[in-house]
């Protein structure tokens, strides 16, 4: 493999964690990590660390001056819905404005910019959704990660790709942010009852396969828009039934209820979730299924599974 020196953004978070230990490990890789924290918040990786705020485009700069990326992984962002419909500014600054940064940046340096996308740009009157299907976000935070998709292609870039994805759950370091499968374990270890909605249809993907994908985008230099999710469309509610019965908790602790019974800043898509038959196609990829994933993520944690 030709020697590259990749940039991940937001490598604190549950993807970037992921990719900094994936491509770390690739032999001509050189690997440069960074974060808002002054230090990693992960033990190992092979690469090295510094602090960047994405929407500060003078540390920008400073990075790809010092660096010169042939790889940028954009996975920073902000992601929690209801804090960007109250606060669209600071949403705005780092969904939009940071991305537009990077795209003209790597425009003038010749990097292949990779950028993470969600199913929140979609209505959800229609799921599951194709690569071909025509965006209509009804929340902020899926008009800014669209707005950011069309700055990219619109940049005169020409090396980019985009990996949309949904309901991304698995396990990190540290993190800042707990996810779906991690807060309904919480749950059940202290035998609380959740609440899980009914009329919300996703495609849950395991960060262990997003990574592997996101690694295969970077490997055969892939352009244009990915969908990588997992390949079961499924009920939140159905989700959380399969987390408690794989780990052993009783579904009585799974209650149903819908949407209507929460009142939330932001509105969800109901019907979402991808079809994904072109990454299959096009990277030679295959997602887990819900169960294995679980299993998987079981290992992981040190916890009995029932699969």
């Amino acid at each position: 493999m030709l020697f590259q020196r990749i940039l991940i953004t937001g490598a604190n978070g549950l993807l970037g964690q992921h990719l900094v230990h994936r491509l770390g490990k690739v032999p001509g890789n050189d690997v440069l990590a960074t974060g808002l924290q002054h230090a990693p918040r992960y033990t190992g990786g092979s690469c090295g660390y510094t602090p960047l705020d994405i929407t500060k485009p003078e540390e920008l700069h400073a990075v790809f001056e010092d660096f010169t990326p042939d790889v940028v992984i954009n996975t920073a962002a902000m992601t929690a819905v209801d804090a960007c419909e109250s606060d669209r500014g600071a949403c705005w600054k780092i969904n939009v404005d940071a991305v537009e940064s990077l795209a003209r940046l790597c425009r003038t340096y010749g990097s292949h910019l990779v950028q993470l996308s969600t199913d929140f740009v979609f209505d959800g009157a229609a799921g599951p959704y194709t690569e071909n299907d025509r965006p209509h976000p009804i929340s902020y935070y899926g008009k800014s990660k669209l707005a950011a998709e069309n700055h990219i292609r619109k940049s005169g870039l020409t090396n980019w790709a985009i990996a949309r994805t949904v309901l991304v759950y698995g396990v990190a370091e540290n993190l800042s942010r707990t996810n779906i499968v991690l807060w309904l374990l919480d749950k059940f270890s202290r035998d609380e009852k959740v609440h899980m909605v009914t009329d919300h249809i996703r495609t849950p993907t395991y960060v262990v396969d997003l990574a592997d994908a996101v690694v295969r985008m970077v490997r055969f230099r892939k352009s244009g828009l990915y969908n990588i999710s997992g390949g079961e469309l499924m009920s939140v509610y159905d989700m959380a039934l399969q987390v408690a019965r794989v780990y052993g908790y009783s579904t009585d602790l799974v209650q149903p209820t819908d949407s209507s019974a929460f009142k939330q800043a932001a509105a969800r898509p109901p019907r979402s979730g991808f079809i994904i038959l072109k990454a299959q196609s096009e990277l030679g990829w295959q997602p887990r299924t819900l169960s294995q994933g679980l299993a998987h993520l079981g290992a992981t944690l040190g916890l009995s599974t029932f699969a």
